[in-house]
């Protein structure tokens, strides 16, 4: 029978053997953390931050530049930043260290972003896909999508260290969609996370207004940017809800927080059909009084091809019968506006994805109706400027997190090997 204090002892001895090991994993850890958030810096600059001695920051910071995180650029005094005494080693992140891929699965498209390890866009592909296509379709358009990219990138597959997909369905911790009533869901996300993860990269798949929120939140010109409680809102041909409060954004136990089905229940409102449904539903409905006149771009509401885009623009342009159907979506905004702010208390509501910009008569009509309510936590309502690639914008800032977070745990392929060919992968490091 062992003795408990030579248990005790064996645990002690333990610790002590795989301290230095977690003391230099939390360092560089946290060097590379600050990396991320500075263009250039220097040896002095990490030690005011961090506190760590000189050594240390030498040390760790010739590790990461060995396997591969950090380039060291010329020293300070070289660049004119120093005159006197030692000159400062000055390093970077490296942007081109690895690569992330953004994907917004829609329903009637798919569009993929590769972007460097600060975010820039260096490539985008986008494919149709029909209303009708199976989970193996959507799958293959996904993995299609993603190879066009990254090649217009002038990227290799190799050097992909994450891939974030955005779906239109809520998505749990683990990626995964719940089946739902209609089975809409679970075919909006049918298995991305098992198609792309690999022992290389991390694969994730999130709701696609959780990243509209994402992207408005930290994309330069993201309306959600340096604003704590605000909700975006994709409203194409449903309404999905990204919602973020008090800085933290909202998922909910199944990753449903955002699903405005609740909108059903709301009067004036009925429903959480989008703005490109609603006018195309309400523009045949005015047909069908016969109220409509023969002149009214509204007359050829049955034809296949007709869009909402048509109405906004007639609307524009004087067309009562459209401007009818545009009046009654913004009264319907500024009652969602009004629900949403009485139940969240948020500061603002972003209506982002492609309908945002032809919409902006629509919210400043809207904005004149929530004026009326003269409702205390009424929310400021501001469309986005984003544009319809919010969504993959959100899921590159996803992704490019996921590697933060995981940075030294993952391989980087070699710098060559980022670009148009593949090479071996670097052997792990010691961190």
């Amino acid at each position: 029978m062992n003795h408990p204090r030579g248990k005790v002892k064996r645990v002690l001895e333990s610790v002590a053997a795989t301290s230095p090991t977690m003391l230099r994993r939390r360092n560089a850890d946290v060097v590379l953390r600050f990396a991320w958030s500075e263009q250039a810096f220097t040896a002095s600059d990490l030690i005011a931050h961090t506190g760590l001695t000189r050594s240390t920051v030498i040390g760790v910071c010739d590790e990461l530049v060995d396997r591969g995180w950090l380039a060291e650029l010329d020293d300070a005094r070289s660049v004119g930043e120093y005159s006197k005494g030692r000159p400062a080693r000055r390093y970077a992140l490296r942007a081109d260290a690895a690569s992330v891929v953004g994907v917004d699965a829609g329903r009637h498209s798919v569009t993929a972003s590769a972007a460097d390890l600060r975010g820039t866009v260096l490539g985008t592909a986008s494919r149709a896909i029909t209303d009708d296509a199976d989970g193996e379709e959507r799958r293959a358009v996904v993995r299609a999508v993603i190879d066009d990219a990254v090649a217009a990138a002038g990227l290799a597959d190799v050097g992909v260290r994450a891939i974030c997909v955005g779906v239109p369905a809520p998505t749990d911790a683990t990626g995964a969609s719940p089946r739902g009533t209609d089975g809409f869901w679970s075919l909006s996300n049918p298995d991305f996370v098992g198609l792309l993860a690999d022992e290389r990269r991390l694969a994730l798949v999130d709701n696609d207004a959780n990243l509209a929120a994402i992207a408005e939140g930290a994309e330069r010109l993201g309306e959600g940017r340096g604003v704590e409680s605000f909700i975006t809102l994709l409203s194409g041909e449903r309404i999905g809800g990204g919602i973020v409060v008090d800085g933290h954004l909202l998922r909910g136990v199944r990753g449903g927080a955002g699903e405005m089905r609740v909108l059903d229940y709301v009067d004036g409102v009925g429903s959480a059909d989008g703005a490109a449904a609603l006018i195309r539903e309400w523009s045949r409905e005015a047909v069908a009084t016969g109220s409509v006149p023969a002149t009214s771009v509204l007359r050829h509401a049955g034809l296949p091809e007709f869009d909402a885009q048509d109405v906004l623009d007639a609307a524009g342009a004087g067309d009562a019968a459209a401007a009818a159907v545009t009046q009654r979506l913004a009264e319907r905004f500024a009652r969602i506006c009004v629900v949403l702010g009485e139940l969240l208390d948020v500061q603002r509501v972003v209506i982002a994805g492609a309908m945002a910009e032809p919409l902006e008569a629509v919210l400043a009509a809207a904005r004149v109706s929530i004026a009326g309510y003269d409702d205390p936590t009424a929310p400021e309502l501001v469309g986005s400027r984003l544009g319809g690639g919010v969504v993959s914008l959100g899921a590159v800032r996803r992704a490019l997190d996921a590697v933060r977070e995981s940075a030294l745990d993952l391989e980087l392929a070699s710098l060559a090997g980022d670009r148009a060919t593949s090479t071996p992968e670097r052997s792990p490091a010691s961190l």
